[in-house]
């Protein structure tokens, strides 16, 4: 990114209607209102529920999902980075994907039978169009493996991905998993970003 796209992007986000209601409104950052969009929609969240938010950091999507599962509900977080807490929050740090992390997360779940995986993980994009498809795909392929072999059967699953030529591999991937899926845009998510969300409804046995 050079000087001069920086400070265009910056002077993007300081004037953006999202960020600023995130600040208003005491969101960590404005893609909680994706997810606020789609879970409206979609009905995503009910009290009680148990709600795993993947890459969580800076966890606006948590906050989403603590506001809309009620004090029964539990919501556990998993990063590399770190995460201030917030209350109603189980946070793990670590990769997901590795045996050490997962298991320190089975330890803490409980055995309670996890009902919504969420995640809206990125890679540093560097501007390389292939290479940033490619690893954002990676992302969204261990969100999608992690739902899987955890997700209780008649869950949902709603993931981050970046249009371009896995897209259409990876949307089988997930019909083979779920009854339903769809393909979402909140108003959030900028028109020039190619990242569209994907949900899977009821988890197939």
């Amino acid at each position: 990114m050079t000087a001069k796209t920086s400070k265009a992007w910056m002077t993007e986000h300081v004037n953006d209607f999202f960020v600023k209601q995130a600040k208003k409104e005491g969101y960590r950052s404005r893609a909680a209102y994706k997810l606020k969009e789609i879970a409206e929609r979609d009905q995503l969240f009910r009290a009680g529920m148990t709600v795993v938010d993947l890459g969580a950091a800076p966890g606006g999507w948590s906050q989403v999902a603590v506001e809309n599962i009620g004090k029964h509900g539990r919501v556990f977080a998993l990063d590399i980075l770190e995460m201030p807490p917030l209350p109603g929050v189980t946070f793990i740090q670590g990769d997901f994907s590795e045996e050490a992390i997962l298991q320190k997360f089975k330890t803490c779940l409980e055995n309670y039978p996890i009902d919504l995986v969420i995640s809206d993980m990125s890679p540093n994009i560097a501007g390389i169009g292939v290479s940033d498809h490619a690893r954002s795909t990676y992302l969204a392929e261990l969100a999608l493996i992690f739902s899987k072999e955890l997700l209780n059967p008649g869950g949902n699953f709603l993931v981050k991905f970046f249009q371009g030529s896995n897209f259409d591999q990876f949307l089988r991937d997930m019909r083979a998993i779920f009854h339903k899926v769809a393909i979402r845009k909140p108003k959030a998510s900028r028109d020039r970003s190619s990242e569209l969300y994907l949900l899977g409804l009821g988890k197939i046995c």
